[in-house]
């Protein structure tokens, strides 16, 4: 497992509070994204759970005022094992994505390598905390998993921070995903169940301008009106 220390050091910061603004920045840019993936995998391969979780809970974690403890293990396990072989997964509050995980290792491993394909899977996760949505887009994207992250208040649905769509577009179960910011549209609100926008909320930005052939046959653009 990585250590506090180690995590810092690949992120190329001194102290840990400083770990969730450094991640979004790497994670916004392709080439330094997918470094960083390599140089993690390069320290720990076992992608069958949260890295950051010891990590965020003891650094990060917000407990006095947003009551932020993670989900333990066999309690994360059971869950996983009550919703079963489902292709779709919501996932609320989910913090750096722990639950995500572990449905999605529980998906990989129920068949062949080679008969495990990102595009039968979908993977809805939606986070309040500032601190939690980098390292929970780190570990959807190094997995290679097709998923929705909302970053907003699960409850009013204001204040929406971003709405990003990572993206498997190769389809490769051996590949890592892109990372699309989603425009603030009458489309996405309607879609995304965004009642509103903060002030400093994240910047469209997409990566892959058409949709890759499996989610849609047709090859749709993405549309910014």
């Amino acid at each position: 497992m990585l250590e506090i220390e180690e995590i810092n050091k690949l992120l190329g910061v001194d102290d840990s509070w400083k770990a969730p603004e450094a991640l979004m920045k790497m994670l916004m840019r392709r080439e330094q994204r997918e470094g960083l993936f390599k140089r993690f995998l390069e320290k720990e391969s076992d992608l069958s759970f949260d890295w950051f979780r010891n990590y965020f809970e003891s650094e990060a974690a917000d407990r006095k005022n947003k009551k932020q403890d993670f989900t333990p293990d066999g309690v994360t396990k059971l869950l996983t094992k009550i919703i079963g072989d489902g292709n779709s997964t919501i996932d609320s509050a989910a913090g750096t994505g722990g639950i995500t995980i572990s449905k999605w290792w529980n998906d990989c491993t129920k068949v062949l390598p080679w008969d495990y394909l990102p595009s039968n899977y979908l993977y809805w996760t939606e986070e309040l905390s500032d601190r939690a949505i980098p390292f929970l887009l780190f570990n959807l994207s190094i997995r290679g998993m097709n998923a929705v992250v909302v970053h907003i208040d699960l409850l009013s649905r204001e204040g929406c921070k971003g709405v990003y769509f990572v993206q498997n577009t190769a389809d490769n179960f051996l590949g890592f995903s892109s990372i699309n910011v989603m425009p603030q549209t009458r489309e996405v609100n309607q879609f995304f169940n965004v009642n509103s926008w903060a002030p400093d909320a994240t910047e469209a930005r997409i990566e892959d301008k058409v949709w890759p052939e499996y989610l849609t046959r047709r090859g749709a653009i993405y549309s910014d009106e």
